[in-house]
């Protein structure tokens, strides 16, 4: 057991944890859910120490490694991206120092020397291979290049921005390894590419992970066991997020069952108790079943899942069939170019997505659309809702009310605060400046504003951006029974995979439209692409030419060809290192012997050299 909570509880003016039990796992993946609010990080610095219980105790595995990955905060170091994840493997380089000072030292020693050095050989490329010190650079640029941090090698850290150092801090966490990896939002700031990559990696990591995320996709995909922390309280569920939404509303409507049958047998018990007490003929077998009810130990009425918010967007009118044409456009952010001859139609209905990795130009793509460029043709009868991923249309001097009143006047208050409070700002917030307001609160009152506009045209840039779980399923539904036309970018791939009729692709400076759904449009990028003569014109721009293809090809048949002759020197050092140790005392056979395995070394190093450009 790596960690453990007993009766935990902690509070400041009111409690946030109460009586919270709870024990992790070697190699346990956890995913622990909970609105806005509720104290998921507060529970995660109870874990780390950083804050101390009212009550209960916190055990922790003597000389336990954490790794933490909070939301806030990233990497600080004066160091360059690639020398600050270098320093995790100081130990591994002084090893491999020694063993190269110690070789030398072996072909010129004395004959009753070469024994104390041969041991000292042996015992060093055991530890150098317990760790796999060999190959450490090849998982540092394996991690920085799944990350997106290839070509950034030389970057000053102290020069990045904040979302890119709390990547590196990640990337860190990674090369290091902890027996518990702890990760609060670890996939903010991770573009799609990203994402896919992290998952795969941390599908074979060693240790245990808990994992704070709004990502259903990356939780189901990560986790084995799910961790809620509702009003307060802990409960730990089988299975990953979809299982346990099941598993939730199962285990409510059986604790409501019992509760039923338990008040219906109450009310038998006291009725009969009522009608029989004071008849000399019952009165023993009324104080029996007074007995009984005094013996029962009475069930607390379930409280019923916490409410998610209500969206819906009505449109007021149909717009005609084309609802958005531009054609033959480029697109610039300051002097980058990031689409060329680019040309985009949206018919009404369609769902459309947006995507492509971080700084492809996405949002930026979106304003264009918006900034009354003469080449942005919108259809007759289109009305425009736009929501900004920043909020930057609200003000943020103004009170929540009057924030969202202001737009709309003509509401009366009573239809405002209702609009409001279906959103899930309640009458506290109401008074609240918009800047007080947390970022999923600013998020709802955009939302708000947005769906009395009532447009037939919605453009959202990242519309889940600071909702919880419960808040983006219940967008999720309100966008899926729109009737209007959509068009949205997103890095939530379970929300894109549940809206999207159509996806575009920003990719090398061009926008490629895949007709489909997500799931359609993730299928056309893995499988292999079509002869030329056989590819339909439109979907042959998705796929790489022929001469990439056989680039590839080359690349994995040397890849593997390096990886053969690796595993072929590994084993001949293994039988050398063997050798070594038994002829010690023969000073020319260990002459010959170390000149051998330095050819080898010699070799590997070079091959490794090579495998990393490869990769």
């Amino acid at each position: 057991m790596l960690i453990a909570l007993e009766h935990v509880t902690f509070g400041y003016d009111v409690p946030i944890i109460s009586d919270a039990t709870l024990s992790l796992a070697e190699n346990e993946r956890v995913g622990f859910v909970g609105g806005n609010g509720e104290g998921k990080t507060t529970l995660l610095r109870l874990i780390l120490g950083e804050l101390t219980p009212d009550g209960g105790e916190v055990f922790k595995k003597s000389g336990i490694r954490i790794g933490y990955l909070a939301q806030t905060g990233g990497f600080e170091s004066s160091s360059t991206v690639y020398g600050a994840m270098k320093e995790v493997f100081a130990e591994d380089e002084q090893l491999i120092s020694r063993l190269r000072e110690t070789e030398k030292e072996l072909a010129s020693a004395a004959p009753a020397e070469m024994k104390v050095l041969s041991s000292r050989i042996e015992s060093l490329e055991k530890r150098i291979a317990a760790r796999d010190s060999y190959h450490f650079e090849v998982r540092i640029k394996t991690v920085l290049g799944g990350m997106g941090f290839e070509g950034m090698y030389t970057q000053n850290v102290g020069t990045m921005s904040g979302g890119e150092r709390t990547k590196l801090k990640l990337c860190r966490l990674l090369l290091e390894e902890p027996e518990l990896l702890i990760l609060d939002e670890p996939t903010n700031h991770l573009d799609i590419k990203t994402l896919f990559w992290l998952e795969e990696y941390l599908t074979s990591y060693k240790g245990a992970i808990l994992v704070v995320s709004h990502d259903r996709y990356f939780l189901d995909r990560i986790t084995s066991r799910t961790l809620e922390l509702e009003r307060g309280r802990l409960t730990l569920f089988k299975g990953n997020y979809s299982k346990y939404k099941v598993l939730k509303a199962e285990r409510f409507k059986e604790e409501m069952r019992a509760y039923e049958r338990q008040q219906e047998e109450i009310a038998k018990l006291k009725d009969y108790v009522d009608r029989n007490l004071v008849r000399a003929t019952t009165a023993k077998s009324a104080l029996s079943r007074v007995n009984k009810l005094d013996r029962m130990e009475v069930l607390e009425k379930p409280v019923p899942p916490l409410q998610p918010p209500r969206f819906c967007f009505p449109a007021e009118e149909k717009p005609y069939e084309r609802v958005l044409d531009v054609s033959n456009f480029d697109l610039f952010a300051d002097e980058k170019q990031l689409l060329r001859g680019a040309a985009f139609t949206l018919m009404r209905g369609e769902k459309c997505a947006i995507v492509g990795d971080n700084g492809t130009g996405k949002s930026t793509l979106l304003k264009f659309f918006l900034s009354g460029d003469r080449r942005v043709v919108f259809g007759r009868l289109v009305s425009v809702g736009y929501y900004d991923q920043e909020n930057a249309d609200l003000d943020q001097n103004s009170r929540t009310l009057d924030a969202f009143w202001g737009n709309y006047p003509l509401l009366t208050q009573t239809e405002a605060r209702k609009l409001l409070a279906q959103a899930g700002l309640g009458a506290e917030d109401m008074d609240k400046k918009v800047s007080e307001l947390s970022g999923g609160m600013r998020a709802k009152l955009a939302l708000a504003v947005l769906e009395a506009k009532k447009a037939n045209l919605l453009i959202l840039d990242e519309p889940t951006n600071h909702l919880d779980l419960p808040a983006r399923e219940s967008l999720e539904e309100a966008l899926k029974a729109f009737d209007g036309t959509l068009l949205f970018v997103s890095h939530d791939r379970r929300f894109i995979e549940a809206l999207a009729t159509t996806v575009c692709c920003i990719e090398d400076g061009q926008l490629v439209r895949f007709n489909g759904g997500y799931e359609e449009y993730l299928m056309s990028k893995k499988r292999p692409p079509m002869s030329e003569e056989k590819t339909p014109k439109k979907a042959a721009e998705g796929y790489r030419s022929k001469e990439e293809r056989a680039r590839e090809a080359r690349i994995r048949t040397r890849t593997k060809e390096i990886e053969t002759r690796l595993e072929a020197i590994e084993a001949e050092e293994e039988e050398l290192n063997a050798a070594l140790a038994e002829q010690a005392a023969d000073y020319v056979k260990v002459r010959g012997i170390t000149e051998k395995l330095e050819a080898l070394r010699r070799e590997s190093d070079a091959l490794y050299a090579e495998y990393e450009t490869l990769i």
